[in-house]
């Protein structure tokens, strides 16, 4: 008879390409997790998986059997949800990537709130701008601008209508005067970062006709974006920044919105995954308690986003 926590020993060793990663995801010992996975292809009568001191990978057997075993666990997730009549209980560790400036200086309240509401829920966060692995590295789930290079990850949208904003802040306006026009940012201290190890000096824009394009100079960069952000709120030059990050500083008149009428590039928050029902119930919870606050955020904003 299959056991359900041979079949999760399975899925997540092939979601992280280790063995002992997923003894320690479950919080098994290696030889436990080692027995889960040979029991399991004992009953099924073939391997599942090619391992070697160095190396594992899927047999054809196993690439087969992968999306079967997780249909099986998101099924019975979902008959344990409707049991409890939609109002299980979360509980356990969640581990959640988030970039910097967005994770320090919006997310952690929001978190904060959410684990009110579900005290059995404990946290792992990890910030950085570089893109997790999710197969690698020690996260379930992450928060990300944009749309995963790959494929094979899922991307559930939270404020898909997101927007970058150009801003600055007043001491750095008095200073050097109001912005008038696009072209006159050549004669401004841009403040940039990188985005995939380059630097994201390329500023794109659309007037309602066309888009418009302004290459951008300054005296500094960063690959941390909370540190660009930190430099614009400091007056030291402007910022091209998403909105989520910056709509605090807005309305609290430390950074003012340039060129309103301009409408900036789209970067849109999505909740990465490597399988929409790995986290089940607490991955649908986080992402409805994430979507109402950015919602609050956007209808705040200095564009248009329905």
């Amino acid at each position: 008879m299959l056991r359900t926590d041979d079949l999760q020993v399975f899925v997540l060793t092939a979601e992280l390409g280790s063995l002992s990663a997923a003894a320690r995801r479950l919080e098994l010992s290696p030889a436990v997790a080692s027995a889960a996975l040979k029991r399991l292809e004992a009953t099924l009568g073939c391997r599942l998986l090619a391992r070697s001191t160095r190396s594992l990978r899927l047999t054809g057997e196993g690439e087969q059997y992968l999306p079967h075993a997780r249909a099986a666990l998101q099924s019975l997730v979902h008959g344990q949800q409707l049991l409890a009549g939609g109002k299980a209980t979360i509980s356990g560790p969640l581990q959640l990537s988030a970039p910097s400036d967005f994770g320090r200086n919006v997310l952690l309240p929001w978190l904060d709130a959410f684990q009110v509401q579900h005290p059995q829920l404990s946290l792992r966060l990890l910030l950085a701008d570089r893109n997790a692995d999710l197969f690698r590295q020690p996260v379930d789930i992450a928060l990300r601008y944009g749309l995963p290079e790959d494929s094979s990850l899922v991307a559930l949208p939270v404020a898909p209508t997101n927007r970058r904003v150009l801003c600055a802040a007043p001491a750095y306006l008095e200073r050097h005067g109001p912005l008038r026009s696009l072209a006159e940012l050549t004669g401004h201290n841009c403040l940039r970062y990188m985005l995939a190890g380059r630097v994201h000096e390329r500023w794109c824009f659309h007037d309602g006709r066309r888009e418009l394009v302004q290459h951008v100079g300054g005296d500094r960069i960063s690959d941390d974006a909370d540190v660009v952000r930190r430099w614009a709120l400091a007056g030291r030059g402007v910022v091209y920044k998403s909105w989520l990050d910056v709509a605090h500083d807005v309305q609290a008149g430390r950074l003012q919105v340039l060129l309103p009428e301009l409408r900036g590039e789209p970067a849109p928050l999505n909740l990465i995954c490597a399988h929409r029902a790995h986290l089940g119930e607490t991955l649908r919870l986080l992402r409805e308690h994430l979507i109402e606050r950015c919602r609050v955020l956007l209808d705040q904003a200095p564009f248009a986003y329905d």
